[in-house]
């Protein structure tokens, strides 16, 4: 990932400070496996921006890479030119996150020679980027060194916020089926992510049904599948036919979503696949999932997209869970469930099985597909995002807790969670009126998430602390 960077720098500050305070900052970002877009020596003074014609320059050289940028940092090694900071993003034209470093004094290097005041610049860097109407991110601390882990730490968020930006700008998501009758509880607005730059790409059922009709049983991209299948899971007790079926519905998929340019899906099972194909498409999707291609299902769109915005900050798999039940009298614990199609990243162990709810309607017999086990322990982030129809807006919220080894006996893939305040977050859903589908994944970015969402996409998020 290219970021591009910002050298601050003013006169009659050493200029020293800012060759050096570039060199530190160019270091930290290789750490960080960071490739870094910026002025050099030759370009401008230090490498740093100070006039307009120093600002013009690095712009240029901005758009020059416009395409490859996702974020710019600005680094503040002295006082620096406010104007010259803004007139740079300004004039660069890049609608990217942008993080503001400033660069600690040392109270035993306080002379003429040696003095920062970074810690004052940073505020006029800041008014100005607000003057400009420019969003920007700021480090934990004041004032921080490109060498210390804590920048470290602020470097690692700030590029999870720049990949869950520039991910879900101009993302296509394929719809596969209409959604379940019974699940207004997944309704959403395409006109409002079009607004956001998110487009939703429809199948009908029908076509994908007809198509592996039409699909010889030794066609090669399903005979590929079939053999993935295998690889991916213990299909245990099922059926030839219906892995020959899985893998037919599986190459339709992979198919259609090259064709149409999709990067994640959202599909139907309840419970039309079942009765007019005999299979469910849970391993098809936990596989998507495993390959950072997420999956939703119940065609929950807003679903797979904090599905999404969890794989990009994290760059692991995420699933879509219920909220299903408490656990016990324990408050701050409860658990969460699907029938499954979570990817094998979320178990320590899995297999093949069939659906156990729908299998009462539909028979076990058309129900084989199924990704079972229990979830593992570790640390979780949560997501919700949501259409807001009455205001025209994004929504959401986001948080942290964990998976815990707490017994359970079910079936499906579940685990317990365990969140703090898990009540107050509880009733901020319902009062709110959220769905009862959550996005999780194995890590800790909710900070991210909210900052991506709310500064630079603007949407209303609540952050859950």
């Amino acid at each position: 990932m290219k970021i591009g960077l910002i050298v601050g720098n003013r006169g009659f500050f050493p200029g020293h400070l800012a060759e050096s305070g570039r060199t530190e900052m160019l270091a930290a970002l290789q750490r960080a496996g960071l490739e870094a877009v910026a002025l050099t020596p030759e370009q401008s003074r230090h490498g740093a921006v100070e006039s307009y014609e120093e600002a013009k320059r690095c712009a240029e050289l901005f758009r020059a890479h416009q395409d490859d940028i996702a974020g710019v940092i600005v680094t503040l090694p002295n006082f620096g030119d406010e104007r010259a900071v803004a007139d740079t993003l300004r004039l660069s034209g890049l609608r990217v996150p942008v993080l503001v470093q400033a660069t600690p004094d040392v109270p035993a290097q306080m002379s003429i020679a040696a003095r920062r005041d970074s810690f004052c610049g940073k505020m006029s860097a800041c008014n100005n980027l607000r003057q400009y109407g420019i969003p920007y991110s700021l480090t934990a601390s004041h004032t921080v060194a490109p060498e210390s882990d804590a920048f470290a730490a602020d470097l690692a968020q700030f590029a999870a916020v720049c990949r869950i930006v520039r991910g879900l700008r101009n993302l296509r998501i394929g719809s596969i089926g209409a959604r379940p009758t019974a699940f207004n509880t997944v309704r959403y607005s395409e006109k409002i992510l079009e607004a956001q730059g998110i487009t939703v790409e429809t199948l009908d059922l029908s076509e994908v049904i007809g198509r592996i009709q039409r699909l010889p049983d030794h066609d090669d991209a399903a005979q590929a599948k079939l053999a993935a299948i295998r690889r991916y899971v213990d299909t245990g007790n099922t059926p030839e036919p219906a892995l020959l079926k899985m893998a037919k519905l599986g190459a339709v998929i992979d198919r259609w979503m090259r064709h149409a340019a999709v990067e994640i899906s959202a599909v139907q099972c309840w419970t039309s696949i079942e009765e007019n194909l005999g299979v469910v498409p849970c391993t098809l999707m936990s596989m998507m999932s495993e390959g950072l291609l997420s999956s939703a299902c119940e065609v929950d769109i807003c679903g797979v997209l904090a599905m999404h915005a969890l794989r990009l900050a994290s760059g692991t798999p995420s699933a879509l869970l219920d909220w299903n039940n408490n656990y016990g009298a324990d408050p701050d614990k409860a658990v969460c469930f699907h029938c499954s199609n979570l990817p094998k990243h979320f178990f320590n162990s899995t297999k093949m099985d069939f659906q156990a709810i729908i299998a009462g309607t539909v028979g076990v017999e058309n129900t084989y597909g199924t990704v079972v086990g229990k979830v593992k322990a570790g640390a979780m982030t949560y997501a919700r995002f949501s259409t807001d129809d009455t205001s025209g807006r994004m929504r959401g919220y986001s948080g942290e807790g964990r998976f815990t080894d707490d017994p359970l006996q079910t079936f499906g893939g579940a685990g317990v969670v365990e969140i703090p305040q898990m009540q107050r977050l509880l009733r901020y859903i319902c009062e709110q009126g959220f769905e009862h589908h959550v996005a999780a994944n194995f890590s800790q970015c909710a900070a991210a998430i909210h900052e991506a969402t709310t500064r630079y996409l603007q949407w209303d998020m609540h952050l859950h602390a």
